[in-house]
């Protein structure tokens, strides 16, 4: 966006104490080279990691960082300041403050804000078409379809499934391929505008047959993916789940939950819809 950044991460603090140490020095200096010269030159290279394999406090201490969104974050946002300061031609702080994080409790979350996400451009009026919208996941998403329809003409075309791409790995998602979930999310952005030219009302149009997989009514789906960042504050997901991490917390309550109860009993009874 013009002003911020979206991320959808997985977060994985136990692989790296699971990784070799020869293994974390280099993975440390492809991202931060430090004092290496030249990364071409592997003597060069193998110097500074033999000085890391050296320091078993500081290999520990890298551990903890390449598991750690904060260190992912400070990775990316500090080029991106560097690089807008030098085009401004001035220094200070780039970015507003610390970035705001949510914990995705549960792959109906996961999927709520990956939708959200690729659909910010849009709703920014940036643009008018998920073709159109740059630097978003939908997009790659669609140019790599093409690609793979112009590759397969004249042999029988199979769908990619969505659970490689987006690390989704629960049975309800498992045949959510590339092309529901663009469809998927090119509904929803018809929905999320009443004003967009074209836009058909989900009583004029059957949703997408992907929404049964994801919610048992439109409204459901909508609330999630319209409420991502104001209906929910630390963690989203289902009532149970947001009662589970406030527990881990050790608090009693977690926003969103109120919400989410609502919704329960709209699954249990449509009519209310």
């Amino acid at each position: 966006m013009s002003n911020h950044v979206h991320v959808v991460l997985r977060c994985d603090p136990v692989t790296p104490w699971q990784w070799t140490d020869r293994e974390v020095a280099e993975r440390w200096l492809a991202i931060f080279p430090g004092s290496i010269s030249n990364r071409d030159d592997p003597a060069c290279v193998e110097r500074a990691a033999l000085a890391l394999l050296g320091n078993a406090e500081r290999l520990d201490v890298i551990r903890q960082r390449l598991g750690s969104i904060s260190w992912f974050m400070r990775a990316l946002n500090e080029p991106i300041a560097r690089w807008a300061n030098r085009e401004d031609g001035c220094s200070g702080r780039f970015w507003e403050g610390r970035f705001k994080c949510h914990a995705l409790l549960d792959e109906q979350a996961v999927l709520s804000c990956m939708a959200y996400v690729d659909l910010n451009p849009v709703r920014a009026g940036m643009c008018e078409t998920l073709r159109d919208s740059a630097h978003t996941s939908v997009r790659h998403r669609l140019e790599s379809a093409q690609s793979a329809i112009a590759k397969a003409l004249g042999k029988e075309q199979q769908e990619e499934a969505l659970k490689p791409v987006a690390g989704l790995d629960v049975d309800t998602l498992s045949d959510l391929t590339e092309s529901s979930y663009i469809e998927l999310v090119r509904w929803t952005g018809l929905q999320a505008h009443p004003d967009k030219r074209g836009k058909l009302s989900a009583t004029e149009e059957m949703p997408p047959e992907s929404l049964r997989n994801v919610a048992k009514h439109p409204g459901e789906w909508m609330r999630r993916v319209q409420g991502t960042e104001n209906n929910y504050y630390r963690a989203i997901g289902s009532a149970e789940s947001l009662m589970l991490k406030a527990a881990e917390l050790g608090q009693r309550w977690m926003k969103g939950v109120s919400g989410e109860l609502a919704l329960q009993k709209l699954r249990e009874h449509p009519s209310l819809w």
